[in-house]
């Protein structure tokens, strides 16, 4: 055979081999790369049997730590059944299953989750901010509270309430009725945490630095002050970032991101600006200027959020 006819067979070959992965053995082949996160690479995969897609995350853990971190992210997931909270259909461990601290090895820890081809909020906002497409009031505070109702799960979550600790547009996925989902549970922890010292206090600090995103982080999150108590009403702060991206495409502190000025001394002022003209009501306004309190401990809890979001719909509903 010529050397053409053997390279056609050799592409061939390639175009019908499908990289493919196995979770408690069932496979999957990979279709296309989703995206990637600071420790995670997400793939759009399919069912060998079924031809179901879904989204595999896979994190890489390079210790222990990141390991047990990984696992835990696995065990958030199962633990709430919630129609506005990304559910874990499937996981495995790949690689050392007990780890060693002072050994050099990786290991891979497999979550397979729904697939949404609608993509996330974010890309639903930027696409409207590009054809200048605000969303109308009323399906765009339904999908808020839906949000605010997946949060309540976390925080009401028995016997150790939870927090996000990362809540932004791009960690709300949307179904294809629009339907909110929150993902990424990698950040989430014990909601109340007691600081007893500057060691503390810099780890915690620390830790959301890396796993927060700075312009949905809240006050008490940059400076974390000794001898506090750090609560949920973190994730409160996100949330009024994000119903304010939801009106203006994005958090009233990207600007200053953007900028390469100080998020933090921008966030910590507390100084919030919004357009001149909107179409919002000042009720929405009022309602975003609820969450967004400097001061943690003059913060509403979710369920004051969802209760006076609730009451600004119904108003709307009204007018409509």
């Amino acid at each position: 055979m010529n050397t053409l006819g053997l390279s056609l067979i050799f592409k061939m070959g390639c175009l019908c081999a499908k990289e493919s992965v196995m979770i408690n053995s069932r496979k999957y082949y990979i279709k296309s790369h989703l995206g990637d996160g600071g420790f995670s690479v997400v793939e759009l995969v399919e069912d060998a049997h079924t031809h179901r897609t879904y989204a595999l995350k896979r994190i890489t853990c390079h210790g222990p730590e990141d390991q047990r971190l990984a696992l835990q992210e696995v065990e958030f997931h199962k633990r709430f059944q919630h129609p506005n909270i990304l559910e874990c259909i499937d996981a495995a461990l790949i690689g050392s299953t007990v780890m060693d601290a002072a050994m050099d090895t990786t290991s891979q820890v497999l979550i397979l989750l729904p697939y949404y081809q609608r993509g996330t909020l974010a890309q639903e906002l930027e696409w409207r901010c590009k054809n200048n497409e605000p969303m109308d009031s009323v399906p765009l505070l339904t999908m808020f509270i839906q949000v605010c109702k997946g949060v309540q799960a976390m925080h009401e979550a028995t016997p150790v309430p939870l927090a996000h600790r990362d809540l932004k547009t791009a960690n709300v996925l949307l179904k294809e009725d629009y339907t909110p989902v929150i993902m990424d549970l990698g950040s989430m922890a014990p909601a109340r945490v007691k600081i007893g010292g500057s060691g503390e206090a810099q780890t915690l600090q620390d830790t959301a630095g890396e796993r927060c995103s700075m312009p949905y982080r809240a006050p008490e999150l940059f400076t974390v002050e000794t001898h506090s108590t750090i609560d949920e009403r973190t994730d409160i702060w996100s949330l009024g970032c994000i119903l304010y991206a939801m009106c203006y495409y994005k958090s009233p502190f990207d600007a200053v991101y953007e900028r390469g000025d100080s998020v933090a001394l921008a966030v910590i002022s507390g100084n919030v600006t919004f357009p001149e003209t909107s179409i919002y009501s000042d009720d929405i306004r009022d309602l975003i200027m609820f969450m967004l309190n400097v001061n943690p401990t003059e913060r509403p809890f979710i369920q004051n959020v969802i209760d006076k979001a609730e009451i600004v719909l119904m108003k709307l509903e009204n007018r409509v």
